[in-house]
């Protein structure tokens, strides 16, 4: 029996690994998988090494600050993967963790295959990076098609597979009216997959809300979590008793729920891909430690957070970073932008056609077919 040990760091990296190998076991059944993985690749019956939330660090100063908790479980995870004896080590997205392991396996065991998915953003920072990769990379698997020309060039095999997350969903037979009730307006929010970005983010985000209600009496606003997240939203919710409120981590209520909404708040990240794609207008918001923002700033190479914005070399969709990250910022972005049809309409088209330049029509049928060819 084959082997791929499916390596994540963080909730974005599961959830495309989980579209990758669902895919994969609907046309192979001699497969066995081990996984550091989360609440994704659970569902599919594959069993995790530890949780998620031990690996996954936001910014610079945390990591410092855990150092050595993450060396420890790089060791570990080194040793397990060494253990399983894969034919294949699948890592996806989290470079600093997930390619750490990865260069340590194929230097320990040179017949295990490396196939990453979702090339680290060179484009942004330490372009130099590429060069170390082609060491102990076997196939890297590209999300955009501007990415190929800078593993091509150090002849690493790539594949431009199209962005799993935003490929034609398909059609659910939830009934939205039993989820919302009194036909309001559904107005969607992200407030990220990290305890972190959480607690930073949904203190701004309950005053914004309840500066839209003094205006807008026809909202109900849906927050999009995940599900070890959901009661602890739940709970502020309720203790800020913001009644036209409400919180899902449903993967299939969510894209119902987005695709019926007017507008979205979402903090930077891939799902702005997927709010795109839903073709829903957005304003983009971040804020982390003055610290990690201050070293991030020195590094990158490009003006804008959001990868719509970075490609247009333009601010399609509005970002609100750090001091501008508040609550009356947020409120009057977004009511500008709601009583202005043009804008809403313009910022659509734009962002559905720069998305269509990365969309293909198979994404996870085409990143399994390459994991199969290397077994």
């Amino acid at each position: 029996m084959k082997k791929i040990f499916i390596l994540t760091g963080e909730v974005s990296g599961d959830k495309l690994a989980s579209k990758v190998i669902s895919q994969l076991k609907k046309s192979r059944s001699d497969i066995k998988y081990l996984s550091v993985g989360g609440e994704h690749l659970k569902a599919l019956g594959i069993e995790s090494l530890y949780h998620l939330k031990e690996v996954t660090y936001l910014g610079f100063t945390s990591v410092l600050l855990n150092i050595f908790k993450i060396r420890k479980k790089i060791r570990e995870t080194v040793n397990e993967v060494i253990k399983f004896k894969p034919d294949i080590l699948f890592s996806v997205d989290s470079p600093d963790f997930t390619l750490r392991i990865s260069k340590e396996v194929k230097k320990i065991n040179p017949n295990i295959k490396i196939i990453h998915f979702v090339a680290p953003q060179i484009w942004i920072w330490r372009e130099n990076r590429v060069k170390k990769l082609k060491k102990f990379l076997d196939h890297i698997l590209l999300l955009f098609p501007f990415e190929k020309k800078y593993f091509d060039k150090e002849n690493i095999k790539s594949t431009f597979t199209g962005h799993p997350l935003i490929c034609n969903e398909e059609k659910s037979s939830i009934d939205i009216n039993q989820i919302i009730k009194n036909q309001k307006k559904i107005f969607s929010i992200f407030p990220g997959s990290r305890l972190s970005e959480i607690k930073i983010l949904t203190p701004i985000l309950f005053n914004f809300v309840r500066m839209m209600n003094l205006k807008y009496n026809d909202l109900f606003f849906v927050f999009h979590t995940i599900s070890p997240h959901m009661n602890s939203i739940k709970e502020l919710i309720h203790k800020n008793k913001l009644k036209n409120c409400e919180v899902f981590s449903d993967e299939k209520i969510k894209h119902k729920v987005l695709k019926s909404s007017i507008f979205a708040v979402a903090k930077s990240g891939t799902i702005s891909l997927e709010i795109c794609n839903a073709k829903v207008p957005s304003v983009i918001i971040y804020k982390i430690n003055i610290i990690n923002f201050l070293i991030i700033k020195m590094l990158v190479k490009v003006k804008f957070a959001n990868i719509i914005n970075i490609i247009a070399n333009d601010e399609v969709i509005p970002e609100l970073l750090q001091s501008k990250c508040n609550a009356q910022n947020i409120f009057h972005t977004v009511d500008v932008l709601l009583n202005d049809k043009k804008a809403l309409s313009t910022q659509i088209l734009r962002s559905t056609n720069i998305i269509n330049n990365f969309k293909t029509e198979k994404p996870a049928e085409i990143a399994s077919s390459i994991l199969i060819n290397h077994l």
